[in-house]
Order: structure tokens, then C-alpha cells, then sequence
């Protein structure tokens, strides 16, 4: 009878439509939330850092800081360009974004081959890029556009494309006086929180639909002041994209790389190895900033194949590669960034097969001929497909694989390229005859795609990380 009350209660409960919550404000009931496939399945995104610290554009994102922080390069450059009582709150006039077309930035990003965008709605300056009514006067609406440059690139994204939308939202500001008070008091008060931090995400949450959210600037309170859990609890129960969204691991010390849909881990981590929870490659096609910098030299930039190499190392780990652009001040991206998107996106347009909604092999890299890595579709069998990503064309014309082990069945093809491709076995090796370079579609890396594969060679260089649940055996198979 017991039992039959409580089935009772959650059944009215349901048809009046009050939520019953599924996961609890604790990190073990929190990790229990399968991670939506969309994201596994998408692979590759775009990271985009702009705001207030795009006008000086000089140095790093964190310019502010810096310059309060007197360190002597900042403290320069202001001295010799700005008058002697300019402050960081000046530059709001000077971020005017007179070229922002979002419908442009949405076009590119479908053309470089990204399935999904996350911008900076706040980074830790504390200016927010829409109008936020938790951050008065120091909002892309009231100081500098007067314009929701991220509700306009929102719906231009979603309108244009079919890519996810999400946000990038900072924890802590630097400056914010409620902020400094909490720290002040040993963060034993949650002032910022509770009328900062919280509210604005839950604004952010339910005006803008996110479908990612990238959490930061967590580390100096703990989990507990940030009411990390309760906010998740709330975003994975009762918000309006709790089935659909992701979040990543920085909610407080000790988080990241142990909670979250995905992990970061740090800045541009990218392990190199196969990981036993998703995660995702943050990382900077100019080398030493997230925002623009207007003093970059070319040499600070990734060239197209260091990007492909950096994408096909981080999909054969599990994990999803997110590059970053930073924008100016007017609202362009700048060229240097544009032409590394669209190469990547030439690049799938052939390759993408081997990438989209794959998945790790038993082996990840090839050892007898470096800058090789495997991906593959399917169950783990030789009815599957595996593909390697070649990033050097072999000099003599033929590839020498170590791990493959190919039956009968088996054909190998180039994507891009029509017609099987001739192969040979021996003990020790596999031997691929690559065809005309002139033939090929892409400069970059070459894809071979395989059937019928039965096994490999070298046992010791299975990762035995049992990935969504399927377990990888010694020869590969299930």
C-alpha cells in the first residue's frame, strides 16, 4: 500500500506538471547524467573570447588585470596611448562593433565544418555581452553597441544554421565589489553569488536556450560558495534545455577533470591518449591569447596543418576540439582566422567521415609510422570501419602500418579519391600503395578508411579505457 501512495503521488505530480527531481545537488547523482550523444557526435566547435578586453587588443584577454597588476608591458603601452586618467570603463565607448554581421560569423562557422559555437557572454572583466539586468551600466547595451550581441549572433546561428549554440559565462569578476567583500570574508558570505553569479545564469539559461555551458573563473571559491551543484541540479531538472544541454568541469578547486558532462582538464589540454570520461581540447589558433591581439606576428598563429593534426589526435582520444577566434572591437574576425576555419572546413568536406560521430579503436596512433591516428564507426568488430589519418604523404608512395591486421574481405580506400586502393601484408606490417598525389583533394592529411578489420598486430598498444560502455578486448573486438 505503501508503494501504490508513492506511485500515486508522482503520477499527480507529473500530470500537473510539477517537476519531480531526478538528479540530486550532489556530484555523484550529478555524474549520473548520461552525456547527450549530440555533443559526442559533433566533434569539432568554435570558441569565441570578445568584449571589452578586444579594444586595447594588446597582450591577452586579461588586460585589465595585468594593467592593474602593473605588470610593466601594460602599464607601457598605456602610458604612451591614453591620457593619464583613462580607465579600463573607457574602452566601453570604443567597443562599437559597427561591422558585426552575426549572419556572416554564422556562415563562416558552418563552412569551417563546426557543430556548435560558444561565445563569451562574460568573461571576467564582469561585462556582459547582452543586456543583463544583474549588470547594470556594464552590459553591451547600455555601454558601447547598444545592441544583445550575443542574442544576435544566437539567432543567426540557429536561423542560418544547424549548429548548437553556447556560452562561455565567468564565475568571478576580478573588480565587482560584492566579489571582493565574499573574498574578503573568506568566501563564508555568498553575496556575488546570490545576487550575481546565480541570477545570471539563470537568465542566460532561460533567454537564450544554450545548449552549452562553459563554465570558468571558478577557482578561488569553493564548489560550495558557487552553489555549483544547486545550480546543475536546477539546469539538468527543471530548465528549459535540461535534455539537450553540457557543461564542462570548472565549478570550483578540485573539479575539473573529475565532474562534469566533459572535461577540460586546463587550457588547450590535449592528453594524446585515450580518456575514460569525454572531454574536449580548448585550445588558441593564435598561440598566445584567447581575445585578438593586434600585436601577433604570423609565427603565433597555427597553420591549417598544425590545426589538423591537434583535431585528429583529439578525435582518436574521445575527445571534441574546440578552436578559438578572437574578434575585434568593430566586430570583424579577423582574416588570419577566417582562412584557418575555412581550411579546416575544406579539409571535412572530404575528411569528415572520419571524424563525425566516430569513435576511439582499440589503438589510437601507429608506431612504425608516426602521424597516424585511428578512428571508427561501428561496433567494435570487423564489420566496423576503421580510418587513419595520415599526416605526412609517404615519401616512397607506400605507408607502412604496424597495427592493422586486414582479413580477405578487406578493401582500402581513400576519402576523396575514387576506387580501392592496392595493399599487402606481411607478418609485420601492412603496406598501402598511395595513389597519385595529384589525384587527392586535400594538402593537409589523407584519410584511409578500411574493412573488414580483424585485429592488430601489437597488443600492447590497446588502450584498454572502456569507452561508452563497450569494452575493447586485446584483438580489438567486443
Amino acid at each position: 500500500m505503501a508503494n501504490l501512495k508513492i506511485w500515486t503521488i508522482v503520477g499527480i505530480l507529473y500530470l500537473t506538471g510539477i517537476s519531480v527531481a531526478q538528479y540530486e545537488p550532489t556530484w555523484e547523482s550529478l555524474d549520473s547524467r548520461p552525456l547527450p550523444a549530440w555533443y559526442d557526435e559533433a566533434k569539432i566547435g568554435i570558441f569565441i573570447h570578445w568584449g571589452l578586453f578586444s579594444v586595447p587588443s594588446f597582450g591577452s584577454e586579461w588586460f585589465w588585470a595585468y594593467w592593474r597588476g602593473h605588470s610593466a608591458s601594460y602599464v607601457d603601452y598605456m602610458k604612451k596611448n591614453y591620457p593619464p586618467n583613462f580607465t579600463y570603463q573607457d574602452f566601453g565607448r570604443e567597443f562599437t562593433a559597427e561591422f558585426y554581421k552575426p549572419e556572416d560569423w554564422a556562415e563562416l562557422f558552418k563552412a569551417s565544418g563546426a557543430r556548435y559555437v560558444v561565445l563569451t557572454s562574460k568573461h571576467h572583466e564582469g561585462y556582459t555581452l547582452w543586456p543583463s539586468k544583474f549588470s547594470f551600466g556594464w552590459n553591451s547595451k547600455d555601454l558601447g553597441p547598444n545592441r544583445d550581441l550575443l542574442g544576435d549572433l544566437a539567432a543567426a546561428v540557429r536561423n542560418k544554421t544547424d549548429l548548437k549554440f553556447g556560452l562561455y559565462h565567468s564565475l568571478y569578476e576580478w573588480y565587482h565589489p560584492l566579489y571582493k567583500l565574499d573574498k574578503q570574508n573568506k568566501f563564508e558570505t555568498q553575496y556575488f553569488v546570490n545576487q550575481k553569479t546565480i541570477p545570471e545564469l539563470h537568465e542566460l539559461v532561460n533567454n537564450y536556450l544554450p545548449e552549452v555551458i562553459w563554465s570558468d573563473g571558478d577557482w578561488e571559491g569553493s564548489d560550495t560558495y558557487w552553489a555549483s551543484k544547486e545550480f546543475l541540479a536546477w539546469l539538468y531538472n527543471q530548465s528549459p534545455v535540461k535534455d539537450t544541454v553540457v557543461v564542462n568541469d570548472r565549478w570550483g578547486p578540485g573539479i575539473p577533470c573529475k565532474h562534469g558532462d566533459f572535461y577540460t582538464c586546463k587550457d588547450r589540454f590535449n592528453p594524446g591518449v585515450l580518456q575514460p570520461h569525454k572531454w574536449e581540447s580548448c585550445m588558441t589558433i593564435d598561440k598566445l591569447s584567447w581575445g585578438y591581439r593586434r600585436n601577433a606576428k604570423l609565427s603565433d598563429y597555427l597553420t591549417t596543418d598544425e590545426l589538423v593534426e591537434k583535431l585528429a589526435m583529439t578525435i582518436s582520444c574521445g575527445g571534441n576540439f574546440l578552436m578559438n577566434i578572437g574578434p575585434t572591437k568593430d566586430g570583424m574576425i579577423p582574416i588570419i582566422f577566417e582562412e584557418r576555419l575555412r581550411d579546416i572546413g575544406k579539409w571535412l568536406e572530404v575528411n569528415g567521415e572520419a571524424i563525425y560521430q566516430t569513435k576511439p579503436w582499440a589503438a589510437q596512433n601507429d608506431t612504425m609510422t608516426k602521424g597516424v591516428w585511428y578512428t571508427m564507426k561501428g561496433n567494435y568488430s570487423s564489420d566496423s570501419f576503421v580510418y587513419a589519418i595520415v599526416l605526412d604523404w609517404p615519401s616512397s608512395g607506400v605507408l607502412s602500418l604496424e597495427v592493422p591486421v586486414l582479413s580477405e574481405k578487406s578493401k582500402i580506400t581513400m576519402l576523396g579519391v575514387t576506387g580501392p586502393l592496392t595493399w599487402t601484408q606481411e607478418e609485420s606490417q601492412l603496406n598501402v600503395e598511395f595513389p597519385n598525389k595529384a589525384t587527392v583533394a586535400t594538402d593537409w592529411a589523407w584519410t584511409l578508411k578500411m574493412t573488414h578489420v580483424t585485429g592488430i598486430r601489437n597488443t600492447s598498444l590497446v588502450n584498454l579505457v572502456n569507452y561508452k560502455n563497450e569494452v575493447i578486448s586485446l584483438d580489438g573486438s567486443p
